[in-house]
């Protein structure tokens, strides 16, 4: 039987954050205005007919799976690229931080802004559908943020890890993603998150803070093929 992680949007979307997906048994996806993320239950016929139905035709879709994404001949990959899936080999304990706010709707189009500058990977304004988001300001400004993503049973994703360039080198990603993973650790939940595997500068700062390589991921950014 695979593990739930190797399909980890396949399993928040039929579980914990079915509330946010629209599609069936076989194919489903974020709704659009939350997160490009999709994936099927397998690479079978039965599970790739239906994924062309959630398809826009100005629309991208996002795979994000440890096996070669399959698809069907109405869509095409238009970028790929080769991640990695990291455990918390342990609870993290939870610590206080005066700088540290939870942020909220109000909070949208500024971490909007901040994601955009810094690429973490696909975001929205109502990014925070997915779970609690934290940042640090300075002068008002947000400067940095982390938040929750993909939720499983008894794990959550730490995910939308972002610092201003201006302020890149300070620790505030450190303390961004131990103060977020000792929240979902609070919470019950194990942690995890992923990265790209040429981010080898992360990949080896989220070793130390004991984060463990699971899984080789794949990336893909697919939409419906040319007429």
């Amino acid at each position: 039987m695979a593990d739930p992680l190797d399909r980890p949007i396949w399993t928040a979307l039929t579980t914990r954050q079915a509330h946010l997906a629209e599609g069936d048994a076989h194919a489903r996806r974020y709704l659009p205005d939350i997160s490009p993320f999709t994936a099927t239950r397998d690479d079978s016929e039965a599970s790739l007919a239906p994924l062309a139905r959630l398809a826009e035709p100005a629309g991208t879709m996002l795979f994000l799976q440890a096996s070669p994404v399959v698809l069907p001949p109405q869509l095409v990959e238009r970028q790929t690229a080769e991640a990695v899936q990291m455990i918390a080999e342990a609870p993290f304990a939870v610590i206080e931080d005066r700088r540290v706010e939870r942020l909220g709707p109000a909070d949208a189009e500024a971490m909007l802004a901040l994601a955009e500058l810094t690429k973490p990977g696909p975001f929205t304004l109502k990014a925070q559908s997915f779970g609690a988001f934290w940042g640090v300001r300075e002068e008002g400004r947000l400067i940095a943020m982390a938040g929750e993503r993909l939720k499983l049973p008894g794990i959550t994703e730490l995910s939308g890890l972002a610092t201003h360039p201006d302020r890149q080198g300070e620790g505030l990603g450190k303390l961004l993603l131990t103060y977020v993973a000792g929240q979902i650790s609070a919470g019950g939940d194990a942690v995890f998150l992923h990265a790209y595997a040429w981010n080898e500068k992360a990949i080896q700062l989220y070793e130390r803070l004991g984060f463990r390589l699971r899984s080789a991921m794949h990336v893909a950014v697919v939409e419906l093929r040319s007429p």
